[in-house]
């Protein structure tokens, strides 16, 4: 339930105004059981580059259809159609209550701003511009467990340090944003493919991990179209890196009981010499189905042309089918089964073309040596507080 605690702010001396704020503490609890077969470990130098020979998985896992997390949002009341907003936003697991994102405090959001009526202005750590662009037009909607939001949107889609602008005029909504270091560090997974990036802000070196990157959706009762771009500029050494996406997506809504969606999202990977790191063409195409009040499935498929990886031209191309099916206990609580089937990468298409994102901030989803598949299968509860 949420919690919401109203009050009024202090009256000045003189009697001069008052303003209303709130606060509203939320959050989701979910955990499942999940099975996993061919599971092997991150490719790393210490290991030389071995996911090792692998072998079956049975674990308790957080987040499968939603993170677990608890947060704080807020508003104030400024007076002639201006509020301050705030949101902290805190990612745990709930198999064993440690804390994600890298033990931040508040690794999923951070941020505070300024709702005009031009537009909403906020400041600190956010989604980057794509990733929300892109969350309308998912099937799995981010479901946790299997979707591949690492390929699609990269790793990055959460930064540090980011001034971000979001307006929404009628069915369309606008947004862009610049960081000035998104504080993302990925490790060298392939010996082709080198470490890259940092917490940049650093003095004289201003494109240093940096970001920025825009959205533009429209949606209506059933027709939904967007835009959307990302650059990062990770550091790799002590030059600056280039990666690039750019994707266009859409949606159709059927009679209120249905929706299908798919789009397509081309990326570009540069080092810090304009040497070629990574060259993808990513396809999604799926649906939601409610069958009855209670019972909503839902059906993806992601296909990964990986036309270079590290000078590779020959990398065998990754796809992945993933379904969910999600029944509603209350409004609160629901129970839920998803499962994947990944064909020439790991579950959540991990591989070194996405420099396995998944499997070194969650749960190991590594094609040990000598497999092309893998399945996965989980079944869990979701707590929406």
């Amino acid at each position: 339930m949420k919690k919401t605690i109203l009050a009024l702010a202090a009256v000045s001396a003189c009697g001069a105004a008052e303003a209303q704020s709130s606060v509203t503490l939320y959050g989701v609890a979910d955990v499942n059981v999940e099975y996993v077969n061919h599971v092997g470990v991150v490719p790393q130098a210490s290991n030389g580059f071995n996911p090792g020979q692998g072998g079956k998985v049975f674990r308790e896992d957080a987040g499968g259809y939603s993170g677990s997390r608890w947060g704080l949002r807020g508003t104030e009341d400024l007076g002639g159609g201006m509020k301050s907003v705030f949101v902290l936003e805190s990612g745990f697991n709930s198999d064993n209550g440690g804390m994600q994102q890298g033990g931040r405090l508040f690794g999923r959001q951070a941020y505070v701003g300024l709702d005009t009526a031009y537009g909403q202005f906020t400041f600190g750590r956010q989604y980057h511009s794509l990733f929300l662009t892109l969350a309308n037009f998912a099937p799995a909607r981010y479901a946790t467990q299997y979707e591949p939001v690492g390929v699609i949107a990269g790793a990055n889609f959460r930064e540090d340090n980011v001034a971000k602008y979001t307006g929404v005029f009628g069915p369309f909504t606008a947004m862009a944003h610049w960081s000035f270091g998104a504080g993302i560090a990925l490790p060298q997974v392939d010996p082709a493919v080198p470490a890259a990036g940092g917490n940049g802000e650093v003095p004289g070196q201003f494109r240093r991990d940096s970001a920025y990157g825009a959205g533009l959706t429209y949606l209506a009762e059933r027709f939904g179209v967007a835009i959307g771009y990302d650059q990062w500029n990770p550091t790799i050494g002590t030059g600056s890196a280039t990666f690039k996406k750019a994707a266009v997506m859409a949606s159709y809504a059927i009679n209120g009981t249905a929706k299908v969606m798919g789009g397509y999202r081309w990326g570009q990977n540069k080092d810090q010499n304009g040497t070629l790191m990574l060259r993808d063409d990513f396809y999604w195409v799926g649906g939601q189905y409610r069958f009855s009040s209670a019972l909503d499935f839902t059906l993806e498929y992601d296909y990964q042309n990986i036309k270079n990886l590290g000078g590779n031209a020959n990398v065998a191309n990754p796809w992945q089918i993933a379904l969910i099916a999600d029944y509603t206990l209350s409004k609160r609580t629901d129970i839920y089964l998803t499962t994947a089937y990944s064909r020439n990468a790991g579950l959540t298409m991990d591989s070194a073309a996405s420099n396995f994102a998944t499997s070194l901030t969650v749960n190991s989803y590594v094609l040990p040596s000598g497999q092309n598949s893998m399945v996965g299968v989980a079944v869990g509860i979701r707590h929406v507080f």
